[in-house]
């Protein structure tokens, strides 16, 4: 197959692209910076230098391939991140539909079924509704739970506070997911003939943020670490104070509000992945130590 991987060399794009460069498909992977050109080649793929901000570009990459992996790359800078997210799907939407592409994969997240009160995650849900008026295209939906590499988040605050804190902890229950488990499932995604449609959600392991912070802290040395719950008023007051902006204050505080009220994972829990993913969190705990103490 000859297949396009947007996302450029990032946590779950590199090791789609190395995968399926071995099975033997032709792969180019688009990257907006011109120096991962070189390191895009060593895996074995094409690269393809140019922005997801040119319709023209995305249109003329993806003319003649069998299969898409989208992305839409966080971009914290965007005054308004869901009108981001919705420029980049409907750049996506027009040049899938330009190219004649007929099989895509794309990447959302959990969550992604609430058309509000998820912060960050409703640029999510605006493109799966962007990329579901295509017709005549096969779309899966990967909906991914809590990034173990969102925990990377909180190395400074252990160190300076000795805990975790955030608007969600405590007994509150997580799902979380390694970003290679993520790519094993769109790479089965990409290979496996579709027709319509569908929604998959990707996990590796579930506990609660107590289970998290003890698997973390012992793995640092400090086995005694919490994971403690604040209020809305105290993450937003605490992430302002060390320079967020407001907006993006509240949308990581918006998110944080669904994951401890658990409608952030009620659709999830209805349509669990019929296998979790092979990476658990006692196996990312070695990653995290090790960025810890780098």
């Amino acid at each position: 197959m000859n297949i396009v991987v947007t996302g450029s060399l990032g946590n779950i794009s590199q090791p789609l692209a190395k995968e399926l460069v071995q099975k033997g498909h032709k792969v180019t992977v688009i990257s907006s910076k011109s120096d991962k050109q070189k390191d895009i080649e060593s895996l074995g793929a094409s690269a393809a230098i140019g922005s997801l901000e040119d319709v023209d570009f995305l249109a003329s990459v993806f003319t003649g391939v069998d299969a898409v992996y989208a992305m839409v790359p966080p971009n914290f800078a965007a005054p308004d991140s869901r009108v981001y997210y919705q420029r980049i799907g409907n750049n996506y939407a027009q040049a899938i539909q330009r190219s004649g592409v007929k099989r895509v994969v794309h990447l959302s997240s959990m969550g992604a079924h609430l058309d509000k009160g998820t912060g960050f995650i409703l640029g999510s849900h605006d493109v799966e509704g962007i990329l579901n008026q295509l017709s005549d295209v096969a779309i899966t939906h990967l909906r991914p739970s809590y990034f173990y590499t969102n925990l990377y988040s909180f190395v400074d605050m252990i160190k300076g506070l000795g805990f975790i804190g955030a608007n969600y902890g405590g007994d509150d229950k997580i799902a979380l997911v390694h970003p290679k488990d993520i790519a094993v499932a769109a790479e089965e995604e990409i290979e496996i003939p579709s027709i319509g449609k569908k929604v998959r959600y990707v996990g590796s392991d579930e506990l609660t943020a107590n289970e998290v912070a003890h698997i973390l802290g012992t793995a640092i040395g400090k086995p005694d670490l919490t994971w403690i719950t604040s209020t809305n008023e105290q993450m937003q007051g605490g992430l302002e104070g060390n320079g967020v902006p407001k907006s993006i204050a509240a949308n990581f505080v918006e998110m944080g509000a669904s994951i401890h009220s658990g409608v952030l994972r009620q659709d999830y829990d209805l349509h669990k992945p019929m296998a979790m993913g092979k990476i658990k969190l006692e196996d990312f705990a070695n990653e995290f130590a090790a960025f810890y103490k780098g």
